[in-house]
């Protein structure tokens, strides 16, 4: 058997090369594996709560609850109850969370502008609007999955 295309793979190596870049960088501010992440969705998303947070990362509950737990250790974030339903917390960035997020974002910038070295703006414009695209179409298959 054969596989028919390598472009997962590609991707999935460009993933974790940015991914271990990145948290070797972020290693001094206390930001363990893959926790930045967490940290700049909720810094785009206040007020989210986990399992939405699971769902837009595409992660499994737990994976979840271990990244924001020790967000909050480290200072990061904070949840408090939902005010209409008491079962629910919502996530928001303390101070601290905001500044690293500034500087998470100027990282994620720089690996973009690597990643697009010698690309033309009609190429970055095609990559982006295909990669969505297969995201779009096995999205369906990882919802079944999870049952959400």
């Amino acid at each position: 058997m054969k596989l028919n295309n390598h472009i997962l793979r590609e991707i999935g190596m460009l993933s974790r090369c940015i991914h271990a870049i990145s948290d070797t960088k972020f290693k001094e501010f206390n930001l363990q594996k893959g926790q930045f992440i967490f940290l700049t969705r909720v810094c785009e998303n206040p007020g989210i709560n986990q399992i939405d947070l699971s769902n837009l990362l595409k992660v499994d509950k737990t994976t979840t609850t271990k990244a924001i737990q020790k967000l909050i250790d480290t200072g990061y974030i904070y949840k408090t109850r939902d005010a209409l339903d008491k079962r629910m917390w919502r996530l928001y960035a303390e101070k601290k969370g905001v500044e690293i997020y500034t500087l998470v974002i100027e990282e994620e910038n720089r690996n973009i502008a690597v990643c697009f070295t010698n690309f033309t703006e009609e190429e970055k414009e095609a990559v982006q609007r295909l990669v969505k695209k297969m995201r779009e179409n096995i999205e369906n298959d990882w919802k079944i999955l999870k049952n959400v």
